[in-house]
């Protein structure tokens, strides 16, 4: 069927064969000798609005806006259906120009102001260019892994021109940044506590400010005893005994001396435990109080301990204050404690 048969106004077919045939220059198609035809290109940002600007003078006798072969205007009279295209009024008399509000990236693409004057048709042809802020539109969900595997982030973004994409990491607690990585892979061999922290995810394309994104890794790993300092108190006296470990997941502790393990308020001795750190508590220290004790850290990934002695005035002890080695009795011991952990878990 042809195109007056889909039409019901006779004059709007009149029209339509008219552009066809006298001088609408589709998009694609060369110009003939003696058209003139001018080109430019719009850039403009996603959800903004576009003008399109054509210049006419008096001796134009038809004029109309095209999108590739489909009519946008004919002169006044609009034939797009798109809400978002309007005619721009108080313009120059000289000026035939078109606005696209709220532009997407399907508005994209060459644009054809036709003219048709002295019966010979010229063209105004326009490339609208839609930039698009970059946008992350996938990244791998928050993992927690045990340390030596290997972890794999995903992070993917869109944009126009295409999104650049950058990993940072930031160390636990805010005690920095890592590293800088570039891509939207990022891969972690063998992955070591120090590595646990955010990753942010950096996607720009300097269209509008970066899209950013955040992966928390959890490296758990077993266990170590970073304090444990032995401690001369008097007789009669205060004691304290402290032993901090760290760990993920949070260590549980224990206390023992020599192969007996001590419990919260038995035997004159307190057990406070709070965050990586435990201590053992004497309120009056006695001469039985006096000798070796051991501090036991474990979690679902290991178990470690540590010796530590209180000691009275004058008697002979680690000067530095470190942990010493334990005695074969406390190696027993720590045998069936690690059985026993075992069992737990």
């Amino acid at each position: 069927m042809g195109i007056c048969g889909y039409l019901a106004v006779p004059g709007k077919c009149l029209v339509v064969l008219g552009l066809k045939l006298l001088f609408l220059v589709p998009a694609g198609v060369p110009a003939r000798s003696g058209d003139s035809v001018l080109k430019d290109n719009i850039t403009v940002r996603q959800g903004e609005s576009a003008v399109l600007k054509c210049n006419v003078d008096s001796k134009v006798s038809r004029v109309a806006w095209l999108n590739r072969t489909t009519i946008l205007f004919a002169g006044s009279e609009k034939w797009s259906l798109d809400p978002r295209v309007i005619l721009m009024e108080n313009t120059a008399v000289t000026e035939y120009s078109i606005k696209i509000q709220n532009v997407d990236i399907h508005d994209e693409g060459p644009y054809v102001c036709s003219i048709l004057t002295n019966k010979k048709p010229k063209s105004t042809k326009v490339h609208l260019i839609v930039q698009v802020p970059a946008r992350i539109t996938n990244i791998s969900k928050d993992v927690t892994v045990n340390e030596g595997s290997n972890v794999n982030l995903m992070c993917l973004a869109v944009g126009r021109p295409e999104a650049n994409i950058i990993w940072k990491h930031h160390l636990p607690r805010g005690e920095g940044e890592g590293f800088v990585m570039e891509g939207e892979h990022l891969e972690l061999t063998a992955i070591t506590k120090e590595q646990s922290g955010s990753y942010e995810c950096i996607a720009s394309n300097d269209i509008s400010s970066p899209d950013v994104r955040t992966v928390q890794v959890t490296v758990n790993y077993p266990p170590y005893i970073s304090k444990a300092r032995s401690t001369g108190t008097p007789i009669g006296q205060k004691g304290v005994l402290q032993c901090e470990a760290s760990a993920v997941p949070r260590a549980d502790f224990e206390w023992y001396k020599e192969d007996r393990r001590l419990f919260n308020g038995l035997n004159g001795v307190k057990i406070e435990s709070q965050g990586k750190q435990s201590m053992l508590i004497f309120f009056n220290v006695s001469e039985e109080d006096y000798g070796n004790y051991t501090c036991v850290a474990m979690n679902t990934m290991g178990i470690t301990n540590a010796s530590i002695i209180l000691y009275g005035p004058g008697a002979i002890h680690d000067v530095n204050g470190a942990a010493v080695l334990p005695s074969c009795s406390v190696c027993l011991l720590l045998l069936t404690v690690t059985l026993l952990h075992l069992l737990k878990f």
